[in-house]
């Protein structure tokens, strides 16, 4: 490693003119940097990575070999325009994890917010929005325009379809398929993913108190009732929970948006994972 400035960067590096580095960065052998790329206080390339297009990387970033962010988005609509990547502070990205600009026809922008986990060969793609605290495990995948709120995990080897929103503290398990948005604190599983209650870990982890978990699930059961229709669940939910913070994050994300998919229960399943005795 040759000392640049207040830089740490391997001789076989190439760092592009224009390349912004802030001090304590480290960059390892056979990495490249591109002239557009920002890298906070003390981020590390390992080796052979490559950080590509208009990409900001927080500080205290730590990225493993063969990783390719900034890349172009995979998209044939995307006609070459300047878009960016932006990565925060304190995320950890393994290796072959690959991360896309947005697009100029879309958001133009690809965002990943703090302290992310990103297990190896995981990919972002264009666009997405994903919030703090989140973990994609082994080769888990998002398609374009995703919206993954915070401390939201997804098992290895699921796909989420392009324009699926995950609602925070959410859990989809491996090997899923995921074509819906997901609700806050929900837990799925299959292909085509259902939803399956709550991720209770995750709420418990959180600091969630029993009363409130058992009140959450009483509200899923009531927005889920087959008797009734969603719009009227949701309503009643609202006037009923309107004391519980959490249930009332469900029913905000629910109604945010005209004509979403969602996640629902398997049929005539809508009692699924409420045992007391998971709490």
């Amino acid at each position: 490693m040759q000392h640049r400035s207040e830089h740490l960067i391997h001789p076989s590096a190439v760092v592009e003119t224009g390349a912004n580095l802030a001090p304590d960065v480290r960059i390892g052998p056979f990495c490249h940097v591109g002239p557009d790329v920002v890298l906070g206080a003390g981020v590390e390339l390992l080796s052979h990575i490559s950080v590509t297009g208009a990409t900001t990387i927080g500080a205290g970033t730590k990225i493993y070999p063969h990783a390719a962010l900034g890349g172009q988005p995979q998209d044939t609509k995307h006609k070459g325009g300047r878009t960016s990547l932006s990565i925060g502070r304190n995320c950890t990205i393994r290796e072959a994890v690959t991360m896309h600009v947005g697009t100029d026809g879309g958001r133009q922008a690809t965002v990943v917010g703090d302290n992310g986990y990103f297990l190896s060969y995981s990919h972002v793609a264009h666009d997405c929005i994903i919030g703090n605290n989140v973990t994609l495990t082994h080769g888990s995948t998002l398609g374009g325009f995703c919206e993954i709120g915070d401390h939201v995990i997804v098992g290895g080897l699921t796909a989420v379809h392009q324009h699926v929103r995950i609602g925070t503290r959410a859990f989809a398990a491996g090997c899923s398929a995921i074509v819906g948005d997901v609700i806050p604190y929900g837990m799925v599983a299959g292909n085509r993913a259902k939803l399956r209650g709550f991720n209770i870990v995750g709420m418990r982890r959180s600091g969630m108190p029993r009363a409130e978990i058992l009140r959450m699930r009483e509200a899923y059961r009531k927005i889920f009732d087959p008797q009734r229709p969603l719009t009227e669940n949701l309503g009643i939910v609202k006037t009923e929970f309107s004391d519980v913070e959490a249930v009332m994050q469900i029913v905000a994300f629910m109604t945010d948006r005209d004509k979403r998919y969602f996640c629902v229960p398997p049929r005539g399943d809508s009692d699924a994972a409420t045992d007391d005795e998971h709490v």
